[in-house]
């Protein structure tokens, strides 16, 4: 139960910062590439990476502290994060080709089902 606390407690400071970031890097840089995401992805990513090991190796937290971090914070902030260190332990255990077809299959049958989840809701609308 307190490790579901942490998460919750962290999960929301971890949302805030995700709005304001894509509000402030839309507002930076602006066009219709979606930069905001972008930024969010990837220095969400490099923090997952980072934390993990510091709070593994180096920094002495509890448990229930670093999964606050790590999937409540984080989690909120992006999942993007859990998705790379996903294909990282697949790719450090040796399956590299594993790791490959995580990510490429992710990437693929996500846009698959975001694609028909916007075509039935449209349907269903009718628009």
């Amino acid at each position: 139960m307190k490790t579901l606390a942490f998460i919750a407690v962290f999960a929301i400071p971890g949302a805030i910062a995700r709005y304001l970031q894509a509000l402030v890097v839309a507002r930076i840089v602006g066009g219709p590439f979606p930069w905001d995401i972008l930024s969010i992805n990837v220095l969400g990513s490099f923090v997952m990476g980072f934390l993990f090991f510091e709070t593994l190796e180096r920094i002495s937290v509890s448990p229930e502290l670093r999964t606050g971090l790590l999937t409540g914070f984080l989690g909120a902030y992006t999942t993007f994060s859990t998705y790379t260190f996903g294909a990282l332990g697949l790719a450090e255990h040796g399956a590299w080709l594993m790791g490959m077809a995580y990510l490429l299959g992710s990437v693929v049958l996500g846009l698959a089902a975001t694609t028909f989840g916007a075509w039935l809701s449209r349907r269903i609308s009718g628009a």
